[in-house]
Formats: C-alpha cells, structure tokens, sequence
C-alpha cells in the first residue's frame, strides 16, 4: 500500500511513524516544502531568546532518523491532489501515487494590505528563514515593531522582550488576545505588558510602512515613528489553497470526521489545517495547536494503516504565558445568548477570573494569573456537568471550582456508573 503525507510538521511526523509501525512494508513518502529538517514552528521563540540552536527547534535529532525508518522524505511544494486518480502532483513536476494520503500543510500568516510590507526590515516570525532575519535585526537596544497581539504574537513578543529590544505592540482589536480573551482580561494584559516596559497602542492599526534610516511606520491613531524591524504577527490561516476545485470540502480548514477522514475516502487530514467539530460551541473550529495537531496526525495514520481510532474532543482551549502572566481560555469564553457569568477583578495583584454559564452548566471561561483551577474549569467544560446548586455558589465567589468540581463531577461519575451497572 502507498501512504503520502503532505507536510512534515508535528502531525506529519507522528504519522509517518505511526504508519511505519503499522504497516511494516508500505511505502510512505512525506513532503515539506522547506529545505531543512521537519521542525516545530513553536520552537522558534526559543530560537530568538537563545535558550536552543537550529537543531535544537528540529522534531528528530537523528538526522538519518527517517531513512532509518525507510520512510521517503522529499523537498517540494504540492500543486494539487487527483482524487479521481489516486495522485498528489509537485511545483516541479514531480507525482506520486497513493492508496491514503494525510494533509498536514499547516498554516501560513495572513498578508495584511500594508503599503511598504516588502520591505527588507519586515518579516513575518514563522519559519527558520524568518527567525535567522529577525536575529540579524533584534539586537539588544533595536527599536522594534510587532503588528499583531493575538496568541501567536503575544509568544513572539516575550522572546523579543527577552532579546532587550525597544517594543511597541500595534493591536487593531479593542485588547490583547482579543480572539481568546474577554475585554477584562485583554485589558488585565496589556496593562501587564506596559508595566513591564512595552509600548501598547490598541484599536489602532498600521497604516504604512515607509523607507527611513530603516523603516517608518504610520499608526491610525495619529502618531509616526521610525524602528529597525517590523515583525508581522497579524494571524495565520490553513495552507489549503492547492485544494481549490478538489471535491475535499472545507470551510475555514479541511472538513473532517472524527477518524480525521474528509469528505473525500482515503485522504485524510491533521492539524492546522484541518477543521473538526467541537461538541461544546456546537460547531467546527480549527484548533492550532501542538497536542491536538500531534494526536490527530497519530488518529489519521491509524485509520489510513486500516485500525481504528478516534481523536480525542476538540475544545477551544488556550493556555499563553505573556512575561510571566498566564492566562487561559476555555469553550465559549464570550459567553451565550441569555446565559450567566460571574466575574473576580483584581487590578492590583493582575488576576482575573470569568466564569461562564447556560443554565447550570459552565461552558466557558477565562483566567488570568490563576494557574490552580486550569484543570477543573476544563473539566467541568469539557465534561458539560450539571452544577445545580454549585451554579449559585460560583455566582458568589468562582474561586471555589475545585469544590464545584468534586462534589458535581464525582457525583454524576459515580451515577453513570450506577446506571450501567443497573442496566447489567
């Protein structure tokens, strides 16, 4: 049997070693469309702070590591996939048969319409390409702009804090995070951020960029101001333009069942491209990140190696340390229509705390600078229990997640439990 795998990211990688675990003697060929080593994109901040090297960022050290496990690696970009005859087709004219194929393209970040974006002082934070033209530029002292404080770039903008850069954030939302946090604790952030020296401007955006001793940049909030490098942090979205005309549906990212099999049988596909639904927002969503796009690659390579296996929920979770602050987003953290919130502000001691509920069940929240109910508030949102009264003691004070948690978690765990055994 023949395996592709498109893309040799995180889900990539995990799925071709799953698959030669599977499948012995199968021929699998996995492509990536950059000439290095398969590499975790999450890695680079560590890159820029100096804390690891290049290899240090790669998934496996061994370089032989693949060819080891007779697994095809090749260098090249897919142009398109012949549902019809079985086949991915390369940039260069390169083709290749297959019984299943996975598409693990990842993302790519959105081209803001910017005049002045190609300039040789702005680069996006993405690939080992960019980090080694960002290092060239970051130096302790540099003036340096980031474009974009959504998750991506709130971890980009603490390993330039740690490089000792001048920092000015340009947010076009009305706060930090603004996809994962609420008003409250996008505002808790960027009031963090300042405190530790960085420049803020939110609901504003960036104009133009202009030639100047290095680059020139005009805010819509009025100002202009000069920098050394312009790093652009402004989103990313699923790499699944070769696909236009396929029969392989997708909305934002590739449509997939809980096997990670799209609308197309035998091909398959794994993080971020890749769109699944989510059972507490009653919707599909794209969930990029790490843990999810590595247990989706494993799902997909069972299945495509003829097992069986099912990815786990995919759940709008978000943990992000921004300089030392954690913060964290669960399920629906805006909240639904008719439905309760209970709320904790504490400006000084930067912690915040956002409860939401419809009816008696918490289905989402936001945290921030309090780490000891992560697991619970998951739990309880994941598990869409039913708090009864609890509802009313989390109105009064939602710091008691814990106690909610054992005494309505445990209670209706252990009356399934007797359910099934009365049905015996």
């Amino acid at each position: 049997m023949k395996h592709v795998i498109i893309g040799n990211g995180p889900a990539g990688v995990v799925a071709a070693e799953t698959l030669r675990k599977r499948r012995p003697t199968d021929d699998i060929v996995m492509i990536g469309d950059e000439p290095h080593p398969a590499y975790s994109r999450m890695a680079i901040p560590y890159l820029l702070i100096g804390n690891i090297d290049e290899r240090g960022t790669y998934l496996r050290k061994d370089p032989k590591h693949f060819e080891a496990l007779k697994v095809r690696a090749v260098t090249g970009r897919v142009t398109s996939i012949d549902t019809a005859g079985r086949k991915v087709r390369l940039s260069d004219g390169q083709s290749f048969e297959y019984d299943r194929v996975l598409i693990a393209t990842g993302s790519s970040p959105v081209q803001p319409p910017i005049p002045g974006l190609d300039s040789p002082f702005v680069h996006p934070c993405w690939t080992l390409h960019d980090a080694r033209n960002i290092l060239q530029l970051a130096k302790p002292g540099a003036r340096v702009l980031q474009m974009g404080a959504g998750f991506i770039g709130c971890i980009i903008l603490e390993a330039l804090a740690q490089r000792g850069v001048k920092l000015t954030v340009v947010e076009m939302g009305d706060r930090m995070v603004p996809r994962m946090m609420g008003e409250g604790a996008g505002g808790m952030i960027k009031r963090w951020c300042e405190h530790k020296g960085i420049t803020v401007y939110t609901s504003t955006k960036v104009e133009a960029l202009e030639p100047a001793s290095a680059i020139r940049a005009k805010f819509s909030n009025g100002k202009t101001e000069e920098f050394d490098l312009v790093i652009q942090a402004t989103g990313v979205r699923p790499n699944i333009g070769f696909l236009s005309g396929s029969p392989i549906k997708s909305l934002h990212g590739i449509l997939t069942d809980q096997r990670m099999q799209t609308s197309v049988e035998g091909v398959y596909a794994a993080g971020d491209c890749s769109e699944s639904y989510d059972p507490i927002t009653q919707s599909t969503i794209v969930s990029a990140i790490q843990p999810n796009a590595v247990d989706q690659g494993y799902v997909a390579a069972v299945n495509m190696a003829g097992g069986q296996a099912s990815a786990k929920v995919v759940t709008q979770i978000n943990v992000l340390d921004t300089l030392g602050l954690v913060s964290t987003s669960f399920g629906q953290w805006q909240g639904v229509p008719g439905g309760d919130h209970a709320e904790l502000i504490d400006p000084n001691g930067f912690r915040y705390l956002r409860l939401e509920f419809d009816r008696d069940v918490l289905v989402g929240a936001n945290s921030l600078g309090m780490t000891d109910h992560v697991g619970v508030m998951r739990g309880l949102v994941e598990g869409q229990i039913h708090l009864g009264e609890w509802k009313d003691r989390l109105m009064q004070d939602p710091t008691r997640l814990t106690e909610a948690y054992l005494a309505t978690a445990q209670a209706q765990a252990g009356f399934q439990g007797r359910s099934r055994g009365s049905m015996r």
